[in-house]
This record gives structure tokens, sequence and C-alpha cells, in this order.
């Protein structure tokens, strides 16, 4: 046979290669990158409002604020940044000319990274003349090309920065900023939009910077349940009729409430919880396929996240994960962390680091969002501490470090070294 004849039970195989998705209608509507209409954006209108107030210049044609957006993950920041110069581009008058580019630092990392990535996205060949190469340049050189791409354009452009605090130094925001001040551009005037979910990513600029961008600040507080049902019955569209039940989306907004509020782990839980009701060929999403959905995608995310981490990163870790496990609580001073630390490297014969190295550590964990670390008073004449609080079930993440060879067996229970199991 040369793999091309027919099958000859080719009817047994029925419907097995086309599409029998009875589950989701328009399945587009749960991306993340999705931006919906204004209908569809809950409970974030005075965010919207103050935005478009901030960059309503640029419609006609005058310089825009910068803007930065603060808040936790799945707080509709970057939606509603998209969403809004979306907008401000639509709206511009008739003889005025606005840009607007979302630039994803996580990936656009670096400031060479960044400028290219801007630069593509703004310039047009047939009117600057030029073509914005992938390599072969350093930065000088592509601000150059920015400058002049912009100039050819446009009377304002809008700049998203997303994930700002990701992007390594702060000459990009300089530059943009100056960019009029220091003749760089002689008819475009820049408008920054900067979203970050570090609410202090402010105190790492430089005062220069800071004078430079005199931006507006909005801050985005997390999705109660009930808006969270809101957005979650928003996308509702992306099902087929009779799919989804109110008890489903009340247990997804509860799960995504109980984790800062965060819309995108709703939608993305809804989506997931959709795709083992099509795999199983449920007629309906049910409670229990949400369920099974979370524990899946906590389970990944532990395990992408530890996948990344050094020994003594889990190590730090692990003493957290330990104590709230035993203590049943999940917030722990410093020195309770760094006594259950020095027990797990005692029975897993790991080197134990300085206090001030174990401190270090807990905030990388912090900038994870696993752990929560706060500073508070202990009351009169007894000082401030620090408070480590674990965000994620400590369950999730024992099942992860059961997978280690190191750490497999290592519990912490009243400054005694035990195995999970007893756990």
């Amino acid at each position: 046979m040369t793999g091309d004849e027919p099958v000859e039970n080719a009817s047994a195989l029925g419907d097995a290669f086309s599409v029998q998705d009875h589950i989701f209608s328009q399945k587009q509507l749960l991306n993340v990158g999705y931006v919906p209409e204004s209908d569809h954006i809950v409970a974030r209108n005075e965010e919207i409002r103050r935005l478009a107030s901030a960059l309503n210049p640029s419609i006609g044609g005058e310089a825009p604020n910068n803007v930065f957006l603060y808040g936790k993950t799945g707080t509709g920041k970057s939606l509603c940044a998209r969403y809004t110069t979306r907008r401000i581009v639509e709206a511009a008058a008739n003889d005025v000319s606005v840009g607007r580019v979302v630039v994803d630092c996580s990936q656009e990392n670096t400031e060479t990274r960044a400028i290219r990535a801007t630069v593509q996205e703004l310039n047009d060949p047939e009117v600057s003349g030029f073509v914005v190469p992938e390599t072969g340049f350093g930065h000088s050189r592509y601000y150059s090309l920015l400058w002049e791409a912009l100039d050819a354009r446009f009377d304002a452009v809008l700049i998203v920065l997303d994930e700002l605090d990701r992007l390594k130094g702060t000459n990009f925001l300089m530059q943009l900023s100056r960019a009029t001040e220091a003749n760089k551009l002689e008819r475009c005037s820049v408008g920054i939009i900067g979203i970050s979910n570090k609410i202090k990513y402010r105190n790492r600029l430089g005062e220069r910077v800071k004078s430079s961008l005199q931006e507006r600040e909005i801050i985005f507080t997390p999705y109660d349940r009930d808006a969270l049902r809101a957005i979650i019955r928003s996308r509702s569209n992306a099902f087929n009729s009779g799919v989804l039940s109110d008890n489903v989306v009340s247990e997804c907004a509860a799960l995504a409430a109980d984790e800062h509020g965060d819309a995108r782990k709703a939608i993305n839980l809804l989506r997931h919880a959709g795709e083992l009701a099509t795999i199983n060929e449920a007629d309906k999403i049910t409670v229990q396929h949400v369920h099974r959905a979370n524990n899946l995608a906590e389970r990944d995310r532990v395990n992408a996240i530890l996948a990344g981490s050094t020994v003594q990163q889990k190590a730090t870790l692990l003493a957290v994960v330990s104590l709230a496990l035993v203590e049943k609580t999940r917030t722990f001073k410093t020195p309770e962390v760094y006594a259950a630390y020095e027990d797990i490297c005692a029975e897993s014969g790991l080197e134990t680091l300085s206090k001030r190295r174990i401190h270090d550590l807990l905030r990388e964990w912090e900038f994870l969002e696993v752990l929560e670390i706060t500073r508070t008073g202990g009351g009169r004449a007894r000082g401030s501490y620090l408070r480590h609080h674990l965000l994620e079930d400590p369950s999730v993440i024992r099942s992860a470090f059961e997978k280690s060879d190191r750490f497999a067996r290592i519990g912490i229970s009243s400054g005694t070294t035990t195995t999970w199991s007893n756990i």
C-alpha cells in the first residue's frame, strides 16, 4: 500500500475528522487578547473615562498626557488600555492622524527590542520610504527611524507599554517622554500608557524620568464576585444555547474572586471547563468540569514556576508551604519561615543560606505573585515585621514538590522534620 488508498472501514470512523463542537459557538470571545465593545466591559467605566480624558487632547492633534495603569493581574488594565486607545484613534478629527501601538514588554524586554517593535508597527514604508530591519541596527539607529516614521505619518501617537515592569532599564521611557523637548520630533507628539502589576514600579524610576513623564496614575482594584459574574455572562455568546448554567458562572466567579478578583482567570477557567466538557462529550458544562479545570490549571501553573526555579528558591518556598499545611493558615513571620527553611536544609543536605539571602528569595516569590509580603507594626515598643502570605494553594504546591527527588518527602511540623504523608 502507498498509504493513500481509501480505508475499507472508513465509515466506521464516523465524524471523527469533522467539526463536532457542541459546546462552543464563538470560542474566540474567550481569548485573552479579545477586546469587547464597551457594553461588554464590566465595572470599569470610571477607569475608561479617566484614561480617555487624559488622552483626549490627541483627538485634536495636541499632546496627550502620559498615564500609568496599576493593578493586579486580570483587573482589566490591558483591556481598558486597548479599548480606549482604539476609540481615541477612531475619534480623531478628519485632519488629524493619531497612531497607536501596543508593545508587550514581557517579550520586547530590552530597549532595542522595544524600539524596534514600536517603529515596525508604526512605520509605513510607502510614507516613510524605508523598511525597518529585524537585525543589524543599534538602538540609536532605531530611535532615528522611529522619530522619522512618527513625523512622517502622525500628529499624535499613543504607545501602550504592557507589563512595563518587565522592560530592562528606563531609557526607553526617557527617550519617549523627552522626544519633543529634545527636538527629536517636529510634528508628532507622544503619549505613553504604561501598564504594570507592580504598584511601586514608579519608585524604580530616576528623578529625570519622573520629571519628564509627569504621568497620571489610575489604580485598578480587583473585581468582586458580582463583577466577575457579569464579566463571564458578557462572554456567554462564546457557547451554544443551554451549555452555560448560573451555577457554573457563579463557581467560576467565586474561584477567581478568591484569587485577587482575576477576570483573566475566570475567563480562562470557563474556557478550560468548556474544553473538558467537549472532550467528555457532555451536553453542557458542569461545576465538576470547572473544578477539574481549576485543579489542572493550578497544577500546570505551579509546575511551570517550579521548573524555572533554583534548588534554594524551591527550599524557601517549601518552607512556607510546609508551615501552611501544618498550621492551617497561610501567613507567617520571617523567623518562622527561616526556621522551617533551616530544617529543610538539614533534612535534604542543602547548604543553609543567610537570613538576608532568604529574604531576597522570598521577594523573588513575591515578584512571581506566589507570595504577598507586607510590613506590619507589632504594637508599642515591639517594632515592625514582615508577614509572608502564601497566595497559591499549598496542597497544589505540595503535589508538585512530591515529584522532586530532593524534596519528595520533606515537611515541617513544629520545628520537627516530618514526611509529607504525616502532613
